[in-house]
């Protein structure tokens, strides 16, 4: 059985047909297109950050994510990785070491960039320095920050599981999600075993909270569940003649999100993948008047590309504001001046919590993409919460009451592009499921 996600969506009114349908032909194939444009390609991260929380111990560090298929000759000082001791702790079996191999490898970053990208970046961080900022930048503007091809890089089962990316998972539900400790989430393994409990308590606490606290849970939960089902997809099956090959894993897909398998979680985590993919729709539709603004270029130096990338850009945006059920943010904030700045700044800072959690995660392409699907989440809130100083922006001039920097532009439209690709793969797993009848 299929994990039936049907109907209205709650906390805003849409169909799930409709979200479907609207992505399939409106905005995949676009976005798609996009994420190839050299603007939104590379992706600028500080991947060297250390653990701020605990002592990375997974069962193998795979900080040590060697970096091939880059000669030594042409990978720049700035990247090139220490050869520190491969494990922080000698593998117990050879079984282990074997899984620690293979994640390794697949857990690697591939950071081969071209000379000539280097050039360009150059000029683009000359460029981007000469716009004003309004935001802290911590991680880009770190020496040890490198810019990464996305392209080279996609989100793909790496093999880093168990424990080490379970407690990532975990501090970020327990630690950010406004939660007392005596409320446990559904399938916790580690609450107290409470009889015929299956999360009732959880949802019944989380219904009394108010919206904007129950939207932060949901967005994480959907994000989660989006990360999940991109794994799911792109799954190791086998490598046949030493190449591997990467496909869908029904079982895999099952065990997260059939409703018998995971009693009744499945469908609601993927109700929080629709509704993570509205909100960030309707951020876009709202930061639309950024972008239309002449000031603003997308900039890689090519002026008819950049052209190009923009019209591109400026296209999807139209569409976003085509589809006609959003998320209304209207009532999050709504409360009294103070409250609402408060609440705000809570927000920002839950966020910006995250992403140092992030960096515990110990395979360095899954702390790429999760550091970028964070900060991706993070800047459509601050959209949303910036309506009027959008609409506020002067045609001609910088402005002093909101801005985007590259690192966000280009995390919004991929973080975007990651979730439009999940919805996508949830309608194929749909239909194996109901060939697999």
């Amino acid at each position: 059985r299929s994990p039936e996600v049907t109907g209205v969506l709650d906390d805003c009114l849409c169909d799930i047909d409709s979200i479907d349908n609207f992505n399939t032909f409106k905005i995949f194939p676009k976005i798609k297109k996009l994420q190839e444009r050299d603007y939104f390609r590379y992706y600028k991260v500080n991947l060297k950050r250390p653990c701020p929380f605990w002592a990375e111990d997974g069962h193998c560090s795979i900080k040590d994510c060697h970096v091939e298929p880059c000669p030594e000759s042409k990978i720049p000082v700035g990247i090139k990785a220490g050869s520190s001791n491969k494990y922080s702790k000698v593998a117990n079996s050879t079984k282990e070491l074997e899984d620690c191999e293979q994640a390794n490898k697949l857990g690697a970053i591939n950071s081969t960039l071209s000379n000539q990208s280097k050039e360009a970046f150059i000029d683009w961080a000359r460029y981007d320095d000469s716009q004003d900022h309004f935001c802290e930048l911590d991680d880009e503007r770190s020496p040890a920050a490198q810019y990464v091809d996305l392209l080279l890089n996609p989100e793909r089962y790496t093999g880093y599981k168990g424990p080490s990316a379970w407690r990532v998972w975990n501090s970020i539900y327990e630690e950010n999600c406004f939660k007392p400790r005596s409320v446990y989430r559904p399938l916790n393994p580690l609450a107290p075993s409470r009889g015929e409990d299956d999360g009732e308590s959880f949802y019944t606490w989380l219904e009394g909270l108010c919206l904007e606290k129950r939207v932060f849970y949901k967005l994480i939960s959907g994000l989660h569940a989006s990360i999940n089902l991109h794994l799911c997809a792109n799954y190791l099956l086998e490598e046949t003649w030493g190449k591997p090959s990467w496909g869908p894993n029904m079982k895999e897909f099952k065990r997260r999100f059939d409703p018998v398998e995971t009693k009744g979680e499945g469908p609601r985590r993927l109700k929080n993948l629709y509704f993570l993919y509205l909100i960030e729709l309707r951020a876009l539709s709202k930061v639309a008047p950024y972008f239309e603004r002449s000031i603003v270029d997308l900039y890689t130096g090519n002026v008819e590309e950049d052209a190009d990338t923009k019209t591109l850009l400026l296209n999807i945006f139209q569409d976003t504001r085509s589809f006609p059920m959003h998320f209304d943010e209207k009532s999050m904030f709504a409360g009294d001046k103070k409250g609402a700045k408060s609440l705000k700044e809570e927000f920002r800072l839950h966020f910006k919590n995250i992403s140092r959690i992030m960096d515990c995660v110990g395979c360095d392409k899954c702390r790429l993409w999760g550091k970028l699907q964070t900060q991706g989440l993070g800047t459509a809130l601050k959209i949303l919460f910036s309506e009027k100083e959008i609409q506020k922006l002067p045609e001609n001039s910088p402005s002093k009451g909101f801005q985007l920097t590259r690192q966000e532009i280009v995390a919004l439209l991929n973080a975007f592009g990651r979730l439009s690709t999940s919805i996508r793969e949830l309608q194929n797993f749909k239909v194996l499921l109901q060939h697999s009848r």
